[in-house]
């Protein structure tokens, strides 16, 4: 743990992951947030909820990415795969309704947009990625490309 205050939020992404690609917003938390023209407004949405945690494990068959995102149905998810091979993990979590005889004592749960890249190695094979949602764990399977072991000829020697 870090003995130096963050002034950047509460982000515990590595910035030395070179395949992570996390939505930061530097103006968030500023009163003039939502009038800065020079960053784009989904920027400043997804900011809100750009935590989801993510694990990324790769195996010998493939690459499998698990998102932790309790309450969320698989209709307020997105799984998508761009062009250049970045996998796209999005959704958004519905603030609850609030009662006027309602009294909050504590709000830790986040709601709003989330939205979370990773660029895929060159042996992710992009066209068959399949995810699945059970106990509101995300799980997003990417198959690799298959590493032909080459072929090794043993020869007789004679004399």
């Amino acid at each position: 743990m870090s003995l130096i205050p963050s002034f950047f939020g509460n982000r515990r992404s590595n910035v030395f992951d070179p395949f992570s690609l996390d939505i930061w917003d530097p103006f968030e938390g500023f009163p003039f947030s939502s009038t800065v023209a020079n960053v784009p407004s989904s920027s400043r949405e997804t900011s809100a909820f750009a935590n989801a945690r993510i694990d990324w494990k790769e195996t010998p068959e493939a690459h499998i990415f698990k998102a932790d995102l309790p309450g969320l149905k698989k209709e307020e998810v997105k799984v998508e795969v761009e062009e250049g091979g970045v996998l796209q993990i999005s959704g958004e979590r519905s603030k609850e309704q609030e009662e006027k005889n309602d009294k909050w004592h504590r709000v830790e749960r986040s709601s709003g947009k989330f939205l979370r890249r990773f660029r895929l190695p060159e042996n992710a094979k992009t066209n068959q990625v399949k995810a699945s949602m059970e106990n509101g764990v995300l799980t997003v399977t990417v198959p690799k490309v298959e590493v032909k072991k080459p072929e090794v000829k043993s020869i007789e020697i004679s004399g």
